[in-house]
């Protein structure tokens, strides 16, 4: 992992800057400064529309009642995309474009998703949910409340099988 870190954060900015500084010599100053520019606005506007597709998808899959194709790995690498493409450098922006590309976006996703299932299987990545409770999935039919059960005395509504904490002040000892 270490590795790959120090690729994404020293390696490949050297690489952008050097790439930027040789196009510099060749084109000059201002245009390689409209070149960094314009791909940054044309990367903000590419990935502003293809996040709004995918969260469009999304909710049409969900007023369905039936799983998004695009999983939240897409959604992920769409917001990685933009970023990419906002940052100045050639690599980064290629990347980013790469990652806009919605078949190459979804293969990506896909490779990225059997890695974390064959981590999570090994053991190697573990998955913590907070049990916020409200969400059960499309379709999934809500637990009924009995209507003749008392309420209780927090304001705050519980679902099943979460637990209640109390904390207690203490004075300082000493």
């Amino acid at each position: 992992m270490a590795k790959y870190l120090f690729l994404a954060f020293v390696v490949v900015p050297f690489l952008d800057l050097y790439l930027l500084v040789g196009i510099g010599r060749h084109l000059g100053l201002l245009p390689t400064l409209a070149l960094v520019v314009g791909m940054g606005l044309v990367g903000a506007s590419l990935a502003r529309r293809e996040g709004l597709r995918v969260v469009r998808r999304w909710q049409e899959a969900m007023a369905q009642g039936r799983p998004p194709e695009e999983g939240i790995l897409s959604g992920a690498l769409v917001l990685l995309g933009g970023l990419l493409l906002v940052l100045p450098g050639v690599i980064s922006d290629v990347a980013g474009l790469i990652l806009l590309i919605p078949a190459v976006r979804r293969g990506i996703a896909a490779r990225l998703r059997r890695s974390l299932e064959r981590g999570m299987r090994n053991g190697s990545v573990r998955v913590t949910s907070v049990g916020w409770g409200g969400f059960r999935g499309p379709g999934a039919p809500a637990e009924p409340v009995p209507r003749s059960a008392p309420r209780e005395a927090s304001p705050v509504s519980r679902l099943p099988g979460e637990v209640d904490a109390e904390f207690t002040e203490e004075k300082p000892r000493g």
